[in-house]
């Protein structure tokens, strides 16, 4: 099953390569500039170097998967957009005409939209399980399998599903306690009665699953079908040595079950950007990730970690493209 090779991945992951971070580290501390002039960038290539196992740390095939699905907590009014808007992005994202693809374009990515249940909505979260264990399970390997297809060096992670904030807050709410209320933010757009709406939504759903402990089975019973291929992605790229730009609020939400469960399980992650949805900033503070970007994006589709991508790019070029004092003047 599935399921298994998650828990199984979990429990044995691969560890960064030091020795290759390190080496960069080193570089940077010799580079041709001011000491610690860019350090945050230097960094960031000692990262990608940690994870793609080599001391010349570069970007040359980053690529894009957005998982769609619809959600049965949708029903309960709690998105500004129907939702057969889930739909209709899924077509503009395989027409190449979304935003993402625009700003891929730009970067010279791939992008990839993958159905994980499109007009199949899951369960309403807050009286039922938003997936059974089967589909549970047919998630994971959706999204282990798209990696697994993959030709790519950094891989950018996105979503799409009208609701799907509200799945995002009930995850984290409930595996992070306070005020589940506190969770949620407007997502699409909402106006006062619909936010009202959402909140509930959250505050029924983590009522429901007082009494569940693991992190995979909240991510089951409050999560939805996108969330848990995102999941299993991330997995299946720290098994390839893939290092990962997580997208917003419900990226990071969908991954935050694996965080819980195994603590570094995101070593290999940078968050790409802070959302708008102040859930998102609060989450990321727990996970003590430091965001590239914070420009109040809240598109979602993978947007914002696209647009991080040319920063991971120039990190890595200003470390292997510039000599060291040494170098230039041995």
């Amino acid at each position: 099953m599935s399921t298994d090779w998650l828990r199984t991945s979990l429990a044995a992951l691969p560890a960064a390569d030091l020795v290759a971070g390190d080496a960069v580290r080193a570089r940077a501390a010799d580079i041709l500039r001011p000491a610690g002039a860019l350090a945050r960038l230097d960094e960031l290539a000692a990262w990608v170097a940690e994870w793609r196992g080599s001391s010349l740390p570069a970007v040359h095939r980053p690529a894009a998967l957005i998982f769609a699905s619809d959600h049965g907590v949708a029903a309960a009014g709690v998105s500004a957009y129907p939702i057969e808007v889930t739909g209709a992005m899924l077509a503009a994202f395989e027409a190449h005409r979304s935003t993402v693809t625009a700003f891929a374009d730009v970067v010279g990515a791939s992008v990839q939209a993958i159905d994980v249940g499109v007009g199949r909505p899951t369960g309403d979260l807050r009286v039922e399980p938003a997936l059974s264990a089967e589909r549970f399970d047919q998630c994971v390997a959706a999204g282990r399998a798209a990696v697994e297809s993959l030709d790519a060096d950094l891989l950018v992670l996105g979503e799409m599903g009208i609701g799907n904030t509200t799945a995002a807050a009930a995850v984290t709410a409930a595996l992070l306690g306070g005020d589940p209320a506190d969770w949620v933010g407007r997502g699409t757009g909402v106006d006062d009665d619909g936010f009202a709406r959402k909140r509930a939504a959250v505050i029924a759903a983590v009522t429901r699953i007082a009494d569940v402990t693991d992190p995979l089975e909240v991510l089951r019973e409050v999560g939805g079908a996108e969330l848990v291929a995102i999941a299993a992605a991330v997995v299946a790229a720290r098994l390839r040595g893939i290092p990962v730009l997580l997208d917003g609020y419900v990226v990071t939400a969908a991954v935050l079950p694996l965080a819980v469960a195994v603590p570094g399980a995101l070593d290999h992650c940078q968050v790409g950007h802070c959302s708008a949805e102040p859930g998102h900033r609060r989450l990321v503070a727990h996970l003590a990730k430091q965001p590239l970007l914070d420009l109040g994006m809240r598109l979602g589709e993978a947007s914002g970690a696209m647009a991080a991508v040319p920063l991971v790019r120039m990190a890595c070029a200003g470390i292997t493209h510039v000599p060291t004092f040494t170098e230039w003047f041995g």
